[in-house]
């Protein structure tokens, strides 16, 4: 039975492995990569850039769909001091003004990489945000807002909120079950 097993994984692995072939003096992919190949026609054409084999996809499969859909949602509560009051429907719809240093936990909204965010952690945010106009300073402990979200950020004196959903995760979710991943955050 492990023998079948290793079997079905290699050649999983080999099947899903990019071979990428020169046609004129067709030499295998052991060229530098990024290199251009040259089609029949005599065009170059950019390679093909190179994915994650389906057993990589398939081991990740569950973990990055959980993930998905943690991505869809900020609900967090920040203790710490400062003033602030915020709105966002996209960045381009955002209104901010205020000033926080806090701890925050719960759930930290969308990570937009593949390795994800902590539910608790420090965060600070200060300033003032009209529309893409911002002149804020978060460096790298801020709120870390997706351009695509809705939300509300209340921080009066000492605990705050900042809760929100992003739609574009919600799409990238469904299209990752079915191995599509827009937002490029899969491991």
């Amino acid at each position: 039975m492990y023998r079948n097993l290793t079997v079905f994984c290699l050649a999983c692995i080999f099947i899903s492995s990019p071979v990428v072939a020169d046609s004129e003096t067709h030499q295998g992919a052991t060229e530098a990569a990024g290199a251009e190949q040259v089609g029949v026609s005599g065009e170059e054409t950019p390679r093909e850039e190179e994915g994650h084999s389906t057993l990589h996809k398939l081991v990740w499969y569950i973990p990055d769909r959980a993930l998905d859909l943690l991505d869809i949602v900020r609900l967090r509560v920040r203790v710490g001091p400062g003033l602030a009051v915020g709105v966002r429907a996209t960045k381009v719809a955002q209104l901010y003004v205020g000033s926080y240093t806090a701890v925050y936990a719960g759930l930290p909204g969308p990570r937009r990489r593949s390795f994800p965010k902590f539910p608790i952690g420090l965060e600070s945010y200060n300033g003032v945000a009209v529309s893409v106009a911002e002149a804020t300073i978060s460096g790298p402990i801020g709120p870390d807002y997706s351009p695509t979200e809705f939300g509300i950020s209340l921080h009066p004196a000492i605990i705050g909120i900042d809760a929100g959903i992003d739609p574009v995760e919600i799409v990238d979710f469904l299209a990752g079950l079915l191995f599509i991943d827009l937002r490029d955050d899969d491991f």
